[in-house]
């Protein structure tokens, strides 16, 4: 399978490496670098169109008959993100509408549905059809809104991608490690030309396939097979849903809406009060999720500790989170 890995590394790196010089000429994925957003974290031009590279490295899906079923749908989740790189050219309500196809489509044709939350919990067959799709549009949101920083998002989904592959082979699946090692491959081509110089961008298109691929993934296996634990998927998921779940009570908790941008995620107050510096803040946050990524890989079957993971990632990030606020509002106030 190495064959795969340098296939898709190789497509991906040198087709990014056109589009830069393309943008370069014609500018029609390029972020100016000039925006207001607090989001922002950059002040040179650079291209938001690292999806392309990426899908066009998993182009080597069409090898195996997991990649054959899952084309149109990884198209489809892609769209929704690189029409709104284009110059915004995409409504929010057509790009859920996309994602939503996405997700539906590939629980139709991979028949991946999950129906057992572990702990003896099981769910109607409708619902899981329901929460199933619920998760995989809500982990490419999440996996969006955590792609603030050179290499963040992409190398969180690497973590989450090398998991699944040891837990796949374990399971002697070929097809879904195959899927996994060309898509570790393709982050490979990109990463190196995004982290840590920022040459392009992931894009809403990239996240977007990303989210999408590695939540397809974690419900085919949670759904396939018994010794795949549904919170063992929730455990290696955790930061990127949390940072949602916990973005969105503390702006209702504000008077803000959700949907509204603002420069108090997680990820920029570690920059303004830990690192300092772009790539940095990618390692630091890192740094805080390997521990609970590598202990949920020992242990894919066991609900109970995963539930624990979970439960003490959310502690740590809650109580560093805080910590962070009140330095960061206390620094505004007296400057």
């Amino acid at each position: 399978m190495i064959h795969l890995l340098l296939y898709s590394f190789s497509v991906t790196l040198l087709s990014l490496m056109a589009i830069i010089l393309f943008e370069r000429k014609y500018g029609f994925f390029l972020d100016p670098g000039t925006s207001e957003r607090p989001q922002h974290y950059h002040t040179s031009p650079t291209p938001r169109a690292g999806g392309i590279g990426i899908l066009l490295g998993m182009g080597f899906y069409l090898s195996t008959s997991l990649g054959v079923t899952l084309a149109v749908p990884l198209l489809l989740s892609f769209f929704s993100g690189i029409l709104e790189d284009y110059h915004r050219a995409l409504s929010p309500k057509t790009r859920l509408l996309l994602q939503t196809i996405a997700a539906l489509s590939a629980i139709w044709l991979t028949g991946s549905v999950v129906t057992y939350l572990g702990l003896g919990i099981m769910m109607p067959y409708w619902l899981g059809i329901l929460f199933s799709t619920f998760a995989i549009v809500g982990m490419m949101n999440a996996v969006n809104i955590i792609d603030g920083f050179n290499g963040l998002a992409s190398s969180v989904v690497l973590l989450i991608l090398l998991s699944f592959g040891l837990t796949a082979y374990s399971n002697h699946n070929t097809d879904m490690l195959q899927i996994i090692v060309i898509t570790v491959g393709a982050i490979l081509g990109f990463l190196v030309l995004n982290f840590p110089t920022g040459k392009i961008f992931l894009g809403d298109g990239g996240a977007y396939l990303l989210g999408f691929i590695v939540a397809i993934i974690g419900i085919f296996l949670a759904s396939k097979y018994e010794s795949v634990s549904p919170w063992y998927i929730m455990a290696l998921f955790i930061y990127p849903v949390w940072e949602v779940l916990f973005s969105i009570f503390r702006k209702l908790c504000s008077g803000l809406s959700p949907m509204e941008p603002d420069a108090y995620h997680f990820h920029m107050l570690v920059y303004r009060q830990l690192s300092h510096n772009n790539p940095k803040t990618t390692l630091y946050i890192l740094g805080l999720i390997l521990p609970f990524i590598t202990l949920s890989t020992l242990y894919p079957n066991k609900s109970n500790l995963n539930m624990i993971i979970s439960l003490g990632f959310i502690v740590t990030y809650t109580l560093l989170y805080r910590y962070l606020y009140r330095q960061d509002t206390a620094g505004r106030t007296t400057s």
